[in-house]
């Protein structure tokens, strides 16, 4: 009962029978132990579930829609980056482990004449050997418990499980990844699963169709359901304590990784499981560089520091920056840019109204920027501001740091950054005591049917505030 991949369809459809009546006993014994669960905050199987079925609205009569898990990837030799799964597939199912393929119908579907279900997901078994070393799976059964899923099944058994697509009108699916490799002891890794769908599929590339699901999933996942906003305001939060004590800790020869570490110590000691994003921690000449990565450079009393980071919680990710005076007060021309980039930013918030189009708060702060760089001679043409503020001011925010959504009109339970900044690196076509002054301020605001609620509001951002609190004492103190 254990090798359930015999390609026969009726040891099949015997094995799920007798998997239901074993599953019924299980479901009595308390002390049955399936993956360790140290919260008791994620997302509900209730959740996944309601997900599931808005998506299957969106699917025509006699359609399905596929979706598989996360690649593992390689980090050196036999050392694996720490898994993260795929947000689509995390959004639908609440499973966290990899090899594993979702598959919805749109009708009730038949197979083998036992099991009857408008949906199939298949997962990797248990493996006692394996789990000695990584901890516990959830197998066939902790899906079924655990994710609410009815028909569940190995992820080896997909290669002879007999779907006929072919009777589908169309097939939805995602674009593969490309980095996808192929574990050759295992036949139900990731590569196989997507080996025997391409050969169930290869008859005709009629009723194939690789773009409506993503713009469907973008749909759903724009808008914030209440559950979830409980996790986003978690990971803000502690993106906002963890912003706060940096500001407090930093001081003139820290090194880049030194206020990093302040920063995710934090997030790490209040709960959160990863960063969302590399953390971005460039000063003086590095916070002109947008997405700076090296993060080694020692800090100099008349640098700024741009500190772009925020934690992920449960899976879903804050994204916060903050600019600082490393010695902890703005010089002259520092305050000059700052506020004009505060000023911007302020503009942007107001423009994030249920209704109107994403780039509102662009062109907002755009404004702003031209109008003041032209002030201060900065820039010549309203045109030219983009040689100083190259990005744009928002994007949406949730599972993905760079959320999925459709970019169309904001609408309430839209969470989207608003990040504007110029960054005037030296030898720009300035005078150059504007030279290594890099500014960027993000903030992440919640679009509700009436002002935009600003979530992380409570971290400084004022000058007079964050002179202010650089002052206070630090966890991490040394002796200011």
């Amino acid at each position: 009962m254990r090798d359930l991949s015999i390609a026969k369809g009726i040891t099949i459809a015997k094995s799920m029978v007798y998997r239901k009546i074993l599953l019924l006993v299980f479901l009595f014994l308390s002390s049955f132990s399936f993956s360790q669960n140290y919260d008791n905050d994620i997302l509900s199987k209730e959740f996944h579930k309601g997900r599931r079925e808005a998506l299957r609205k969106f699917l025509p009569a006699n359609t399905c829609a596929v979706v598989f898990a996360g690649a593992e990837r390689q980090r050196a030799n036999d050392t694996k980056f720490i898994y993260h799964q795929d947000p689509n597939f995390y959004y639908l199912t609440g499973y966290n482990e990899p090899n594993s393929l979702l598959i919805i119908f749109k009708e009730e579907q038949t197979f083998y004449d036992t099991i009857k279900s408008n949906e199939l997901i298949f997962v990797q078994d248990r493996d006692p050997a394996k789990e000695s070393w990584t901890g516990k799976l959830l197998g066939r059964d902790g899906v079924i418990i655990q994710l609410g899923f009815s028909e569940v099944l190995l992820n080896e058994q997909f290669a002879d499980f007999k779907i006929d697509f072919e009777k589908m009108d169309i097939v939805y699916q995602l674009e593969f990844n490309d980095d996808v490799r192929d574990d050759k002891s295992d036949k139900g890794d990731l590569f196989s699963l997507i080996k025997h769908f391409r050969a169930k599929t290869t008859y005709s590339t009629k009723n194939s169709d690789n773009l409506n699901l993503s713009g469907w999933l973008a749909t759903l996942r724009e808008v914030k359901q209440p559950e979830e906003l409980v996790l986003m305001r978690k990971a803000i939060d502690m993106t906002c304590l963890a912003h706060t004590e940096v500001m407090k800790a930093l001081e003139p020869e820290m090194k880049e990784y030194q206020a990093q570490a302040v920063v995710e110590y934090m997030f790490k000691n209040q709960g959160s499981e990863y960063v969302g994003y590399p953390s971005i921690v460039g000063g003086g000449e590095n916070s002109c560089i947008l997405h700076y990565e090296t993060n080694r450079k020692k800090l100099e009393g008349k640098d700024l520091l741009v500190i772009d980071a925020g934690a992920e919680y449960h899976g879903y990710t804050a994204d916060v920056t903050r600019t600082l005076p490393v010695d902890g007060s703005f010089s002259e021309q520092e305050k000059i840019i700052y506020n004009i980039v505060l000023e911007a930013q302020e503009a942007g918030i107001k423009a994030c109204l249920a209704g109107a189009e994403f780039r509102a708060a662009h062109k907002a702060a755009v404004t702003i920027v031209q109008k003041r760089l032209i002030e201060q001679g900065i820039i010549k043409n309203p045109n030219d501001f983009i040689t100083y503020f190259f990005h744009g001011t928002s994007h949406y925010l949730g599972l993905d740091v760079h959320d999925a959504g459709n970019y169309g009109k904001l609408a309430p339970g839209n969470i989207i950054t608003v990040e504007p900044g110029i960054y005037i690196p030296a030898g720009s076509n300035c005078d150059p005591k504007w030279w290594n002054i890099g500014v960027r301020i993000e903030d992440d605001v919640l679009i509700t049917t009436a002002e935009p609620e600003v979530l992380s509001g409570k971290l400084p951002k004022k000058v007079e505030e964050i002179e202010a609190l650089m002052k206070e004492k630090s966890l991490f103190d040394k002796g200011k």
